[in-house]
Protein backbone atom coordinates (compact mmCIF):
# COMPACT_ATOMS: atom_id res chain seq x y z
CA UNK A 1 0.00 0.00 0.00
CA UNK A 2 0.84 3.37 -0.22
CA UNK A 3 1.98 5.50 2.96
CA UNK A 4 3.52 8.74 3.57
CA UNK A 5 6.39 7.96 5.81
CA UNK A 6 8.97 9.63 7.99
CA UNK A 7 12.80 8.39 8.36
CA UNK A 8 14.18 10.64 10.52
CA UNK A 9 12.78 14.33 12.85
CA UNK A 10 12.69 17.43 10.52
CA UNK A 11 10.96 19.90 8.42
CA UNK A 12 8.37 18.85 5.82
CA UNK A 13 11.08 17.41 3.30
CA UNK A 14 11.29 14.57 5.81
CA UNK A 15 7.85 13.43 4.92
CA UNK A 16 8.13 10.88 1.99
CA UNK A 17 5.56 8.69 -0.16
CA UNK A 18 5.90 5.22 -0.70
CA UNK A 19 5.11 1.77 -0.69
CA UNK A 20 5.29 -0.29 2.65
CA UNK A 21 3.55 -3.73 3.56
CA UNK A 22 -0.17 -3.53 4.31
CA UNK A 23 -0.44 -3.91 8.14
CA UNK A 24 -2.84 -6.58 9.64
CA UNK A 25 -5.54 -6.30 12.57
CA UNK A 26 -4.49 -7.82 16.01
CA UNK A 27 -5.87 -8.58 19.07
CA UNK A 28 -9.00 -5.63 20.21
CA UNK A 29 -8.27 -3.82 16.41
CA UNK A 30 -9.89 -3.10 13.51
CA UNK A 31 -8.21 -2.18 10.05
CA UNK A 32 -9.37 1.01 7.89
CA UNK A 33 -9.39 1.85 4.43
CA UNK A 34 -8.71 5.74 4.90
CA UNK A 35 -10.47 8.10 2.93
CA UNK A 36 -9.77 10.98 4.81
CA UNK A 37 -6.79 11.89 7.27
CA UNK A 38 -6.37 15.41 9.06
CA UNK A 39 -3.49 17.80 9.08
CA UNK A 40 -3.01 19.13 12.30
CA UNK A 41 -0.34 20.90 14.57
CA UNK A 42 0.11 17.60 16.53
CA UNK A 43 1.40 16.20 13.00
CA UNK A 44 3.88 18.73 12.83
CA UNK A 45 5.12 18.30 16.93
CA UNK A 46 5.53 14.34 15.50
CA UNK A 47 7.52 15.27 12.85
CA UNK A 48 9.53 17.62 13.88
CA UNK A 49 10.65 15.26 17.42
CA UNK A 50 8.78 17.75 20.02
CA UNK A 51 6.87 14.57 21.58
CA UNK A 52 9.79 12.24 21.38
CA UNK A 53 9.49 12.00 24.86
CA UNK A 54 6.51 11.15 25.56
CA UNK A 55 5.87 7.65 25.69
CA UNK A 56 1.46 8.51 24.49
CA UNK A 57 2.18 8.14 20.42
CA UNK A 58 4.76 5.47 19.07
CA UNK A 59 6.85 8.40 17.29
CA UNK A 60 9.86 7.31 16.81
CA UNK A 61 11.34 6.98 13.39
CA UNK A 62 10.91 5.40 10.69
CA UNK A 63 6.78 6.35 10.92
CA UNK A 64 4.11 6.62 9.19
CA UNK A 65 2.28 10.07 11.07
CA UNK A 66 -1.13 11.08 10.89
CA UNK A 67 -3.16 11.46 14.19
CA UNK A 68 -6.59 11.75 12.50
CA UNK A 69 -9.17 9.61 10.03
CA UNK A 70 -11.82 8.56 8.59
CA UNK A 71 -12.86 5.76 6.58
CA UNK A 72 -14.18 2.21 6.35
CA UNK A 73 -13.49 -0.72 8.07
CA UNK A 74 -11.95 -3.72 6.41
CA UNK A 75 -11.56 -6.24 9.01
CA UNK A 76 -11.60 -6.85 12.39
CA UNK A 77 -9.23 -8.54 14.75
CA UNK A 78 -9.99 -11.46 17.39
CA UNK A 79 -12.40 -9.93 20.07
CA UNK A 80 -14.36 -7.00 18.71
CA UNK A 81 -17.73 -6.14 18.66
CA UNK A 82 -17.93 -2.48 18.73
CA UNK A 83 -17.33 -2.09 15.11
CA UNK A 84 -17.91 -4.64 11.87
CA UNK A 85 -16.51 -4.83 8.39
CA UNK A 86 -18.25 -1.81 6.31
CA UNK A 87 -18.86 0.73 8.98
CA UNK A 88 -17.53 3.94 8.47
CA UNK A 89 -15.87 5.56 11.28
CA UNK A 90 -13.56 8.29 12.50
CA UNK A 91 -10.94 7.91 15.13
CA UNK A 92 -8.06 10.38 16.27
CA UNK A 93 -5.09 10.56 18.20
CA UNK A 94 -3.76 6.91 16.89
CA UNK A 95 -0.97 7.43 14.49
CA UNK A 96 -0.74 6.38 10.75
CA UNK A 97 -3.53 8.10 8.81
CA UNK A 98 -1.40 9.38 6.27
CA UNK A 99 -1.66 5.78 4.51
CA UNK A 100 -3.97 3.88 2.27
CA UNK A 101 -4.82 1.64 5.55
CA UNK A 102 -4.25 2.47 8.78
CA UNK A 103 -5.20 0.02 12.41
CA UNK A 104 -6.78 1.35 15.11
CA UNK A 105 -7.79 0.43 18.47
CA UNK A 106 -11.93 -0.70 17.86
CA UNK A 107 -12.16 1.23 20.74
CA UNK A 108 -10.88 5.00 19.26
CA UNK A 109 -13.38 4.39 16.31
CA UNK A 110 -16.25 6.48 16.28
CA UNK A 111 -19.29 5.46 13.92
CA UNK A 112 -20.25 8.37 12.12
CA UNK A 113 -23.48 8.43 11.51
CA UNK A 114 -25.83 8.44 8.89
CA UNK A 115 -25.92 11.86 6.82
CA UNK A 116 -22.97 13.20 8.31
CA UNK A 117 -20.04 14.06 5.41
CA UNK A 118 -17.14 12.46 6.57
CA UNK A 119 -14.73 14.51 5.58
CA UNK A 120 -16.63 16.89 8.41
CA UNK A 121 -16.51 13.70 10.48
CA UNK A 122 -12.95 13.86 9.91
CA UNK A 123 -12.45 17.26 10.45
CA UNK A 124 -14.10 17.39 14.09
CA UNK A 125 -12.56 14.18 16.13
CA UNK A 126 -9.31 16.08 16.79
CA UNK A 127 -10.03 19.91 16.90
CA UNK A 128 -13.82 19.20 18.01
CA UNK A 129 -12.63 16.89 20.94
CA UNK A 130 -9.79 19.40 21.99
CA UNK A 131 -12.49 22.87 22.38
CA UNK A 132 -14.98 20.43 24.01
CA UNK A 133 -12.35 19.34 27.14
CA UNK A 134 -10.87 22.52 27.00
CA UNK A 135 -14.10 24.16 27.16
CA UNK A 136 -16.62 21.57 29.10
CA UNK A 137 -13.60 19.85 31.12
CA UNK A 138 -10.69 21.72 32.10
CA UNK A 139 -12.63 24.47 32.72
CA UNK A 140 -16.09 24.17 32.56
CA UNK A 141 -17.61 27.49 31.27
CA UNK A 142 -20.76 29.04 32.65
CA UNK A 143 -22.71 32.07 32.44
CA UNK A 144 -20.37 35.07 33.90
CA UNK A 145 -17.13 33.31 32.67
CA UNK A 146 -14.85 35.76 30.37
CA UNK A 147 -12.55 33.80 28.02
CA UNK A 148 -9.91 34.25 26.17
CA UNK A 149 -9.40 32.12 22.93
CA UNK A 150 -6.29 32.90 20.76
CA UNK A 151 -6.25 32.10 16.62
CA UNK A 152 -9.85 32.54 17.80
CA UNK A 153 -10.48 32.34 13.39
CA UNK A 154 -8.54 29.05 13.42
CA UNK A 155 -10.19 25.19 13.40
CA UNK A 156 -9.88 24.61 16.92
CA UNK A 157 -10.98 28.16 17.73
CA UNK A 158 -13.72 28.56 15.86
CA UNK A 159 -15.18 25.65 17.74
CA UNK A 160 -14.47 26.85 21.08
CA UNK A 161 -15.88 29.77 20.39
CA UNK A 162 -19.62 28.25 19.92
CA UNK A 163 -18.78 26.15 22.60
CA UNK A 164 -18.18 28.56 24.76
CA UNK A 165 -21.08 30.29 23.75
CA UNK A 166 -23.37 27.38 24.39
CA UNK A 167 -22.33 27.73 28.05
CA UNK A 168 -22.99 31.19 28.34
CA UNK A 169 -19.70 32.51 28.59
CA UNK A 170 -18.49 35.98 27.19
CA UNK A 171 -15.67 35.30 24.37
CA UNK A 172 -12.50 36.84 23.55
CA UNK A 173 -10.38 36.14 20.76
CA UNK A 174 -7.22 37.13 19.16
CA UNK A 175 -6.76 37.43 15.71
CA UNK A 176 -4.48 38.47 13.19
CA UNK A 177 -6.65 40.20 10.96
CA UNK A 178 -9.58 42.00 10.14
CA UNK A 179 -10.69 39.46 7.94
CA UNK A 180 -10.15 36.69 10.81
CA UNK A 181 -11.91 39.14 13.03
CA UNK A 182 -15.05 38.95 11.17
CA UNK A 183 -14.57 34.88 10.75
CA UNK A 184 -14.48 34.77 15.07
CA UNK A 185 -17.70 37.05 15.41
CA UNK A 186 -19.35 35.09 12.33
CA UNK A 187 -19.15 32.55 15.14
CA UNK A 188 -20.15 34.12 18.13
CA UNK A 189 -16.88 36.14 19.50
CA UNK A 190 -18.13 38.92 21.82
CA UNK A 191 -14.48 41.09 21.40
CA UNK A 192 -12.19 40.18 18.59
CA UNK A 193 -8.73 41.56 19.11
CA UNK A 194 -6.82 42.16 16.40
CA UNK A 195 -3.01 41.58 17.92
CA UNK A 196 -1.17 43.21 16.02
CA UNK A 197 -2.04 46.55 16.25
CA UNK A 198 -2.57 46.41 19.74
CA UNK A 199 -0.90 44.79 23.12
CA UNK A 200 -4.02 41.62 23.57
CA UNK A 201 -3.08 41.81 27.51
CA UNK A 202 -4.07 45.48 27.85
CA UNK A 203 -7.36 45.03 25.71
CA UNK A 204 -8.37 42.44 27.92
CA UNK A 205 -7.94 44.25 30.47
CA UNK A 206 -9.56 47.07 29.30
CA UNK A 207 -12.57 44.70 27.89
CA UNK A 208 -13.27 43.05 31.44
CA UNK A 209 -12.66 46.44 33.45
CA UNK A 210 -9.32 45.62 34.69
CA UNK A 211 -10.07 42.09 36.13
CA UNK A 212 -8.81 40.18 33.18
CA UNK A 213 -10.25 36.17 31.93
CA UNK A 214 -11.43 34.01 34.09
CA UNK A 215 -9.52 31.36 31.59
CA UNK A 216 -6.81 31.77 28.81
CA UNK A 217 -6.67 28.65 26.09
CA UNK A 218 -3.37 29.29 24.82
CA UNK A 219 -2.57 27.56 21.66
CA UNK A 220 -0.14 29.96 20.36
CA UNK A 221 2.62 29.38 23.28
CA UNK A 222 6.20 30.89 22.97
CA UNK A 223 4.86 34.79 21.55
CA UNK A 224 1.64 35.04 23.43
CA UNK A 225 2.51 33.06 26.96
CA UNK A 226 3.52 36.18 28.95
CA UNK A 227 0.68 38.22 27.95
CA UNK A 228 -2.12 35.63 29.06
CA UNK A 229 -0.38 35.32 32.81
CA UNK A 230 -1.09 38.99 32.35
CA UNK A 231 -4.27 39.47 31.67
CA UNK A 232 -5.48 36.79 33.68
CA UNK A 233 -7.87 37.11 36.86
CA UNK A 234 -6.79 36.35 40.24
CA UNK A 235 -7.23 33.11 40.70
CA UNK A 236 -8.03 32.16 37.33
CA UNK A 237 -6.52 28.96 34.74
CA UNK A 238 -3.87 30.08 31.90
CA UNK A 239 -4.41 26.89 29.21
CA UNK A 240 -1.27 26.22 27.62
CA UNK A 241 -2.73 23.78 25.02
CA UNK A 242 -0.84 24.55 22.43
CA UNK A 243 3.06 25.43 20.65
CA UNK A 244 2.34 27.38 17.36
CA UNK A 245 5.29 29.58 17.94
CA UNK A 246 7.23 27.41 20.15
CA UNK A 247 7.84 25.81 23.14
CA UNK A 248 7.03 28.08 26.10
CA UNK A 249 10.44 26.97 28.22
CA UNK A 250 10.44 27.30 31.95
CA UNK A 251 7.94 29.04 33.81
CA UNK A 252 8.72 30.27 37.23
CA UNK A 253 5.94 29.15 39.34
CA UNK A 254 6.44 32.79 41.59
CA UNK A 255 4.82 34.07 38.61
CA UNK A 256 1.73 32.39 38.94
CA UNK A 257 1.85 33.90 42.62
CA UNK A 258 2.49 37.27 42.16
CA UNK A 259 -0.36 37.05 38.86
CA UNK A 260 -2.74 36.88 41.68
CA UNK A 261 -2.48 32.74 42.70
CA UNK A 262 -3.43 31.89 39.39
CA UNK A 263 -3.34 27.70 37.71
CA UNK A 264 -1.36 27.06 35.14
CA UNK A 265 -2.03 24.05 33.00
CA UNK A 266 -0.27 21.90 30.07
CA UNK A 267 -2.98 19.95 29.54
CA UNK A 268 -3.58 17.11 26.58
CA UNK A 269 -6.75 15.42 25.05
CA UNK A 270 -5.53 12.13 25.64
CA UNK A 271 -5.66 12.55 28.98
CA UNK A 272 -9.76 13.49 28.82
CA UNK A 273 -10.36 10.59 26.12
CA UNK A 274 -8.54 7.85 27.70
CA UNK A 275 -11.45 5.82 28.11
CA UNK A 276 -14.15 4.83 25.55
CA UNK A 277 -17.09 6.52 28.14
CA UNK A 278 -15.50 9.71 27.56
CA UNK A 279 -14.12 9.53 24.17
CA UNK A 280 -18.04 8.76 23.03
CA UNK A 281 -18.62 11.59 25.18
CA UNK A 282 -17.44 14.18 23.61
Amino acid sequence: MKAIRIAEYGGSETLVLGDVDAPEPGEGEALIKIAYAGVNFIDVYMRSGLFKKLDTYPNKPPFTPGMEGAGTVEAVGPGVYTVAVGDTVAYCLEVGSYAELAVVPAWKLVRVPDGVPLDIATALQLQGMTAHYLTHSLFPLAEGHTCLIHAGAGGMGQLAIQLAKMRGAEVIVTVGSEEKAEIARQRGADHAILYRDVDFADAVLEITGGLGADVVYDSVGKDTIAGSLKCLKARGMLSNNGNASGPIGALDPLDLAEAGSVFFTRPHLASYIATPEERNQR
